[in-house]
């Protein structure tokens, strides 16, 4: 009997994987190894409707439980993987089990980062959005009135502002670097951001540090700048980014950096193993990068699948994202990285722009904040590789579908 497919990780590269998988008629049997107690499920509203009460936990879930009954996927939840053994193409579990694989997919995931318990990271109250346990387990404390402090200006941390702000706590966000999102994005989305935020009473603070959290008889009360100032909190989000989950294809022997590398079809450097997802870094126009994004753990997945399928494929998708702030939806194409200047190009409304990033006259990437049209034409300038000029994306009167068109 051949031995199955398996994959360690239960989350969207592996539901994709395994979708792409069954609507391929593929014969070979899967088990799905995961931690937690749920099949795969969508981890982006998590800190939006999930955390607000609008989403029931069922809905969050990619296919319903018995779907992987149904296609004769065997489910090992609540399941944790202890050691790969490549030489005997087998894994152990914490419950001693061992599987044996024909070909592994790793899909490890990603685990937020935390602040130090030697500055009160382990304290009661302080916690990070990245599972259906954490929501769980501190939605309840999101109350109106109540203080809420948030280390980092990601878009995690921004999300969770606009979220707890609608609940309506008060709220403080710490970001050390010179603006929020600075790493990511343009000074110019940065402005929007800042701006939606203290519109909405968001007490945004930049290039400020965070020296310790305190506590008082055992509960957390606050916190201490580096400045010496003293903030009072009744918990704190972390939203300080995340680091790849390497360690069982370190353990392994596969060649790991700031993720599990892979080649264009998410081959490691051992050929009967693969990585997608948030896992894995892999080469894009000559940079190394890893990507925590739906789009890239979907994308990666699919093409596994599709590649031990017998086609012929390689993983060159353009990559998207997206974030919901209050009444804002931002959507993001390309990647921005080595952008020497942007370009701000004016919507509809007061609300709404979009920021165009160049590399000299190259087209990077676009930034459309409550602006679908200039996401939905620029995305497809960029895939044909059109370079408009930045007077033509800066001018309104240019019509963005005939750029699309090349004309």
């Amino acid at each position: 009997m051949t031995s199955p497919i398996v994959i360690v990780g239960a989350g969207q590269a592996a539901a994709s994987f395994i979708s792409r998988h069954v609507a391929l008629a593929n014969p070979q049997p899967v088990v799905l190894i995961g931690e937690e107690s749920h099949p795969p499920y969508q981890r982006p509203p998590l800190s939006k409707k999930y955390l607000l009460g609008q989403l029931e936990r069922e809905r969050l879930f990619i296919r319903p439980l018995e779907w992987y009954a149904e296609q004769n996927i065997s489910l090992h939840l609540d399941t944790r993987v202890e050691a790969i053994q490549p030489q005997h193409h087998s894994l152990k579990t914490a419950n001693g089990e061992t599987i044996d694989y024909d070909k592994l997919l790793l899909c490890t995931g990603s685990s937020a980062r935390r602040l130090p318990a030697a500055v009160g990271g382990s304290l009661d109250g302080v916690f990070t959005l990245r599972s259906i346990a954490d929501i769980d387990q501190h939605s309840p404390e999101f109350q109106s009135g109540r203080k809420l402090l948030i280390v980092g200006g990601g878009y995690i941390g921004l999300e969770a502002a606009a979220v707890a702000r609608q609940l309506g706590l008060e709220v403080t966000l710490l970001e050390m670097a010179d603006r929020i999102l600075q790493r990511v994005a343009s000074a110019a989305t940065s402005d929007y951001f800042r701006a939606l935020h203290q519109q909405h009473g968001v007490e945004v603070r930049e290039s400020t540090q965070l020296a310790r959290l305190l506590e008082k008889d055992g509960k957390l009360c606050g916190a201490e700048l580096e400045s010496g100032e003293v903030i009072d909190a009744d918990l704190v989000l972390v939203g300080i980014g995340g680091s790849a989950n390497i360690e069982l294809a370190q353990a392994a022997g596969l060649d790991c950096d700031n993720g599990i590398r892979v080649n264009e079809v998410c081959q490691t450097s051992d050929p009967d193993i693969y990585a997608a997802g948030d896992c894995s870094c892999f080469e894009r126009n000559g940079q190394s990068m890893r990507l925590e994004s739906v789009q890239n753990a979907a994308d990666q997945g699919d093409l596994v699948a599709r590649h031990l399928a017998g086609e012929d494929v390689r993983y060159t998708a353009l990559p998207w994202f997206w974030s919901d702030q209050y009444d804002c939806k931002l959507q993001i194409v390309g990647l921005n990285q080595g952008h020497n200047h942007s370009v701000i190009r004016p919507g509809a409304s007061a609300s709404s722009r979009s920021i165009w990033y160049y590399r000299d006259d190259e087209l990077l990437a676009i930034d459309a904040m409550n602006e679908p049209k200039s996401y939905a034409f620029g995305r497809k300038i960029i895939e044909a590789g059109i370079n408009p000029t930045p007077q033509q994306v800066a001018d309104p009167a240019t019509d963005l579908k005939t750029l699309a068109l090349g004309r």
